[in-house]
Parts: structure tokens; C-alpha cells; sequence
């Protein structure tokens, strides 16, 4: 358990930093692009082929650990690296395909995914595309590669790869503006080129060696039988963002790139809470499904539960409040203009009101997949993409991009719902949520903080010679007091979880 907290604590850490780089990196790409078609470009670009190809060769690193580990248990170290050898063969050709189809269709790809980009922007995604495409091939092998150093219990060199990521994709945008903007999108092929080089050293270290056998196990072909509901299960989240982007293609210039910094802000909150949290306690809820205990599976997911509403509820509370400021200190300077801050704070408004039931998504869907339920999280999931799509259509036409950000938000709290319900029905058996009192607590408490917070930034004036050091003072004065308040809160209100944060700090 201690081992278990060490990790957890420096993954977070390392992610804090890793993404303190990458605002850094939408800052600087923010400061020379701006949310001109530029950006709307870029952004399609990288999108499109993880839209299209990447989520059923990234659901194969998902379903590969089980598999895996069985391997190893019943055959040996050897059939193991035999396994992964074939795992990786399977992807790398397959991923090559996808990546030469994409290169040679990429302007129908366009006109299909962007229908509403024209002129120099299609033709800029369509160039961008030619590239991306093939930055699959490094990506999926590299993903098995961190699934097999997660087995070995290899945590901390995959988060510290962000660090490298990062610099590298701030090197390219500083590059491509003193040069050309042509260059941009080298950089996320530069960093997986890269990214695979190291796992591949890493899981050398850990007793992996690469077998030429050109002999596929049954293994594989289960692995790809079980990799389609979890490919399935997985792009619901990407086919709603990507539904956001084409209908955002079709509104006034900067729209995709509004809704994109929007959803990163988003995105930066969820790494540092759910993503680790679920990497920690995932082979804990499959081993205790395997155990059959139902008793220590539930604790695990109302402990989950429980850290992820401490962490979320004021972080959306806080992001709510606080949107138009944390817009302005994170992007605005250089070509990001007081209205592309206007537009990227009304994405992020709405985005953050499903902030806390997208964290719960992603820890239910794993919580489903330790009980090999693969099939219930792509039922809700297809059910929250038609709602998603039915609210974009509606509120796109008076809330324009924010509409579909609001959309996303609907579609998040009613897959959350379902996949809750769901569970409850089908395994009565497992208690998932030990107190409701203790949920309203954190709530009361998150309130208390966020709004005294706020009146204690309408109190602090700073002088606005220097118009960001002024912002960042009054913002970090005003986070602080949350902070001091909402920790108050919780001791007062005895919620015992706050001791669980203070010992993984301590240790």
C-alpha cells in the first residue's frame, strides 16, 4: 500500500509538471497562431486519424494486459515475450496500412470528417494528414510496450515522458513559426518515434526480448475478439469531441480551436486526478474480481469514488467561476485576442460542467471491464453519442460552439448515470457508495471554499502595469484560500479520505 501511494504521489508529480509543460506548449502555439486556421488545421489533423484508426489499435493495449498476464502464468516468461512480439507485428502492419490509406485519400478524408473547411484550410489539413497518418505506427506499439512495463510494474518512466513530449512538440511550434507553419506537425511524429525507442529500451530492462516468430497464438486472435468492445467502448468519447469539431468546422474561423483549448484546460484537470487514480487502482479492481470478493472490490470503487468528487467537484466548481481568468493567464498574449479568450472561456464553461461524471465515466468503465462486462459501457456509450449528437444540433444553432460543448457536458452526466444504475442492477451485490451523506459533505464544503474564494478575489486590486504577473497574484491569492477553506471544510465535516491524500503526501 505504501508502494501503491509513493507511486500514485510521484505520478502526479510528474504529471503536474509534464502538464505545467503543456500549457506552456498551448501558450507558446496560442501566442504565434492563435485560433486562426492555422490552428483549426493542426488540430483536425491530429484528430482525424486517432478518430479513425487509432481507437481500435489502442483498444488492443487495453485488452493485452489480461491476456498477457494469463500467458505468463500458465506458459512462461518466454511464450509471454512470444505473445507481445506477435501483439506488436499484428498493430505495426496494420497500422501501416491505415497510415498509407490515409496518406493517399486525405483530401476525401477532409471533405468528409471537415466539410466545413474551404480553400487554403482544407488544403493545409489535407497536407497535415499525410504526416499524421503514419505517426500511428509508433504510437499503438508503443502503447503495448507501457501496457507490458505496467505488468512489470513500471509506472513512473511513461508519466516522465510527457516531460520530453512536451519540449519537443514547444520546439517544433517556436520552429515552424520563425520558419514555416508546414512544420508544425512533424513534431508529434518526432516525439512517438522517440516515445517507442524508449519503452522499447525500457522493457529490454524488464525482460523483454523481440521474437521474429511469425507464428500467431490463438492469444492474439482473443485478443482481438475482446479488443473490439473495448475499441468500441473507448471511441464514444472521441466520437463525440470529433462530432463537436465538425460541426465547429462549419462556424465562424476559430471555433475547433476554441472548443480545443477549452477541452486541453479540461483535459489538464483530468490527468492529474482520474488518469492516475485509475492506473493505480485498476489491477486492484481485476484482482479482486478474480478473487470474487465483492466486498473489497466495492470499498476500492466507493474509495474511488469518493477521491475522485473530493478532487473534482471544486476543481468544476472553481473552473465554473474562475473561466474567463484562467483563459486569460494560460493563453491570452500574442495572437490569442481578447475574443478568442471570449470564445475559449465559454467552451470551457460548459465543457467543466461534465467534468466530475467524465472522471466517473472513466473509472466505471474500468470498474466494468474488471468484471469482464464489456458490453454494458458500449451500450451506455452509443446511447450517450446520440444524446450528444441531439443536443449539438439543438443548441449549436443558438449557442454556437458553446452549444457543443454544453452538449458534451448533457452526454457525460447521463452516461454516468447509466453506467451507475447499471451496475447497481446487475450486481446488487456490490455497495459502491458507503455514505450519500459523506458525498453531500464534500459538496457543502467545495461551495463554501470556491465562493469564499471568489469574494476574496473581488477584494484584492492589483495594479495592472504588468497585466499577467497582476492576474496570476490575484488568482493564485484566490486558489489559495479555496484551498485552506476547502480543507478546513473536510476536517470539520470528518471526511476520513482527507487522511488517505495526507499519508500518500507524507510518504
Amino acid at each position: 500500500m505504501r508502494t501503491a501511494a509513493r507511486t500514485a504521489m510521484l505520478m502526479a508529480i510528474l504529471t503536474l509538471i509534464s502538464k505545467g509543460f503543456g500549457f506552456i506548449r498551448e501558450m507558446v502555439m496560442a501566442n504565434f497562431f492563435g485560433t486562426s486556421y492555422i490552428t483549426d488545421a493542426y488540430v483536425m489533423a491530429i484528430a482525424i486519424p486517432t478518430m479513425i484508426f487509432g481507437g481500435i489499435l489502442g483498444a488492443v493495449s487495453v485488452a493485452y494486459m489480461p491476456i498477457f498476464s494469463k500467458t505468463i502464468e500458465e506458459e512462461g516468461v518466454i511464450k509471454g515475450n512470444e505473445f507481445t512480439s506477435s501483439v506488436l507485428k499484428i498493430l505495426a502492419i496494420t497500422a501501416l496500412i491505415s497510415a498509407i490509406i490515409g496518406f493517399i485519400l486525405s483530401d476525401q478524408i477532409v471533405a468528409i470528417f471537415a466539410s466545413g473547411f474551404k480553400g487554403e484550410t482544407a488544403e493545409l489539413t489535407s497536407f497535415f494528414l499525410k504526416t499524421t497518418f503514419f505517426y500511428l505506427i509508433f504510437m499503438v506499439t508503443a502503447d503495448v510496450l507501457e501496457a507490458f512495463l505496467r505488468y512489470k510494474g513500471v509506472f513512473l518512466p511513461q508519466v516522465a515522458f510527457g516531460l520530453i513530449q512536451n519540449i519537443i512538440l514547444i520546439s517544433t511550434i517556436i520552429i515552424s513559426a520563425l520558419t514555416s507553419y508546414h512544420y508544425l506537425v512533424f513534431g508529434y511524429l518526432i516525439l512517438y518515434v522517440i516515445r517507442l525507442a524508449i519503452m522499447a529500451a525500457i522493457a529490454r530492462k524488464n525482460s523483454f526480448i523481440y521474437t521474429s516468430s511469425h507464428n500467431v497464438s490463438s492469444a492474439v486472435t482473443r485478443i482481438m475478439v475482446l479488443s473490439l468492445p473495448v475499441f468500441i467502448g473507448n471511441s464514444m468519447s472521441q466520437i463525440n469531441a470529433f462530432v463537436d469539431k465538425m460541426l465547429a468546422s462549419g462556424l465562424p474561423e476559430g471555433s475547433v480551436s476554441a472548443l480545443n483549448f477549452g477541452n486541453l484546460l479540461v483535459s489538464m484537470i483530468m490527468g492529474l486526478t482520474i488518469t492516475i487514480m485509475t492506473t493505480i487502482i485498476y489491477p486492484k479492481l481485476t484482482q479482486a474480481s478474480a478473487q470474487g470478493d465483492s466486498e473489497r472490490l466495492g470499498n476500492i470503487i466507493s474509495v474511488g469514488m469518493t477521491l475522485i468528487v473530493i478532487i473534482a467537484v471544486p476543481c468544476t466548481l472553481g473552473a465554473m467561476v474562475y473561466s474567463k481568468q484562467i483563459v486569460q493567464i494560460a493563453y491570452e498574449r500574442g495572437a490569442f485576442s481578447t475574443l478568442a479568450t471570449s470564445m475559449t472561456a465559454s467552451a470551457f464553461f460548459y465543457y467543466t460542467i461534465g467534468l466530475l461524471f467524465m472522471s466517473l465515466n472513466t473509472l466505471f468503465a474500468q470498474v466494468y471491464y474488471a468484471k469482464h462486462n464489456m458490453k454494458t459501457p458500449v451500450i451506455f456509450g452509443a446511447i450517450g453519442v446520440i444524446i450528444n449528437i441531439v443536443f449539438n444540433l439543438i443548441l449549436v444553432k443558438s449557442m454556437a460552439h458553446s452549444g457543443l460543448a454544453l452538449a458534451t457536458s448533457i452526454s457525460a452526466i447521463a452516461g454516468t448515470t447509466m453506467l451507475i444504475a447499471g451496475f447497481r442492477m446487475k450486481y446488487p451485490e456490490i455497495i459502491i457508495l458507503k455514505s450519500k451523506l459523506k458525498i453531500a459533505k464534500i459538496i457543502i464544503s467545495a461551495i463554501i471554499a470556491v465562493g469564499t474564494s471568489y469574494m476574496v478575489y473581488l477584494q484584492i486590486a492589483m495594479p495592472m502595469d504588468h497585466v499577467l504577473a497582476a492576474r496570476l497574484v490575484q488568482f493564485a491569492a484566490a486558489v489559495i484560500v479555496a484551498c485552506v477553506v476547502y480543507t478546513g471544510a473536510l476536517m470539520v465535516f470528518k471526511v476520513e479520505e482527507l487522511k488517505l491524500i495526507k499519508q500518500m503526501i507524507n510518504r
